[in-house]
């Protein structure tokens, strides 16, 4: 019987409620919800299958309800088995009621908003149209032996009903006859020809405008308002749930958080801090912004997806990473170029090394390399060096420690072997 595929414009089917929570109070919520509710009451003769019926409703007894035209049907689990068929009957209004409904509701623009909001206003109700049943209006029928009026199976669909007006009095106006895109085309049609009407009586109007030299006379306009203060720091964006198939939400809230960072930058110092880098440099810089360090089960998705952009390995990434954590853009260039330094603090390096007792370091255009291949130092172009190291007779060579202006500092905390 409840069907959603069969449904229609006039034929709505809704899922079964689930059981109200002991602190539920009440059936209906809403000024008409609670009419239907007294209709329903004031018709009955026992007031005992009436609390019964509101027992079952509020269990969950009433499966999934059809509303149709005049009717509205759902089965309902009584005491045995297989659950009772029942359904109740309004009658339908007729066409003039109909159109005295309609004019009603165009009268006043208000109206068709309520209604499109899901409200029904009172106004629109005492329109001289029987909308809410009354007293001995509801016609219910059950398939139990029970020959009560109503019995406890009829009146628990009365009060699901009730919950279903409440949440859309479009299901009433369903019960009366009509469905909700034929209500709206019809008031949108009333609606539009009254405009016109009116619009025809009132006549046109003369149209806005200024004369020409007033508007081309010379004026100075007012001052802009002063700017409102930049915040003390950037806000916090929301947080993004995670759904299968989407996009990492840890991801999303670091992109969202640099992004409003920079945001903040530009506003209270009138430059980006980054505007500056090229794709590969922020690529790193974004990683580098992830919480903990190497490739880690949590961040491997993210080093994959950037390297792949940026056209590199995720060895490549890592290890330009833990350049920029070792020095910033300055530590990345320092791993990825290498340049002639002028005379003067390249040179002096070397008897600074000797003197801490260290070996001879080989000279390489920037770079003084333990003669063992184990520890090399760097020197940047602002002056400080830079430490790596390797597995000894390999050229793989990371960034490790502070960098420093006095090598000897640089290579602090480092295992120099022949030296220290």
């Amino acid at each position: 019987m409840a069907a959603p595929g069969r449904d229609g414009e006039l034929r709505r089917t809704f899922p079964a409620f689930p059981p109200r929570s002991g602190e539920d109070s009440g059936i209906a919520e809403t000024w008409w919800g609670n009419a239907w509710v007294t209709a329903l009451e004031e018709g009955a003769l026992d007031p005992q299958r009436l609390a019964r019926g509101r027992g079952y409703a509020g269990r969950g007894h009433v499966d999934a309800i059809t509303v149709t035209p005049g009717l509205v049907l759902a089965y309902v689990q009584g005491s045995r088995p297989r659950p009772y068929r029942v359904q109740v009957r309004l009658r339908t209004l007729d066409d003039a009621d109909w159109e005295r409904f309609l004019d009603a509701a165009a009268e006043r623009p208000g109206h068709i908003a309520a209604l499109l909001d899901k409200e029904l206003p009172h106004s629109l109700a005492d329109c001289g149209v029987p909308l809410l049943p009354g007293p001995g209006d509801l016609a219910p029928q059950c398939s139990c032996p029970d020959s009560g009026h109503p019995c406890k199976h009829a009146a628990a669909l009365c009060y699901q009903t009730a919950r279903l007006l409440d949440a859309d009095p479009f299901v009433l106006l369903l019960l009366r006859g009509r469905g909700e895109r034929e209500l709206l085309d019809a008031l949108s049609r009333l609606s539009a020809a009254r405009a016109a009407r009116a619009a025809q009586d009132k006549g046109p109007e003369p149209l806005p405008g200024v004369r020409a030299g007033e508007a081309l006379t010379p004026r100075s306009l007012p001052p802009l308002p002063a700017p409102l203060p930049a915040p003390p720091h950037p806000e916090q964006p929301p947080a993004y749930p995670a759904a299968p198939g989407g996009p990492d939400p840890f991801a999303l809230d670091q992109l969202a958080t640099d992004a409003a960072a920079r945001a903040h930058a530009l506003l209270t110092t009138g430059r980006d801090p980054v505007g500056g880098l090229t794709f590969w440099q922020d690529a790193v810089r974004l990683a580098a912004a992830r919480p903990g360090s190497g490739l880690t089960a949590g961040s491997r998705a993210l080093y994959t997806s950037l390297a792949s952009a940026a056209g590199r390995t995720t060895t490549e990434l890592a290890r330009a990473v833990a350049a920029w954590r070792q020095g910033g853009l300055e530590g990345l260039n320092a791993l990825e170029e290498s340049w002639d330094p002028p005379a003067g603090r390249f040179d002096r390096a070397r008897p600074l090394l000797l003197a801490a007792d260290l070996p001879a370091f080989r000279p390489w255009r920037n770079r003084l390399t333990h003669p063992q291949g184990h520890v090399q130092l760097r020197l940047g172009r602002t002056g400080l060096w830079y430490a790596y190291e390797s597995e000894p007779g390999r050229e793989d060579w990371w960034p490790r420690g502070t960098p420093d202006l006095d090598p000897v500092g640089a290579l602090t905390g480092l295992d120099t072997p022949g030296g220290l």
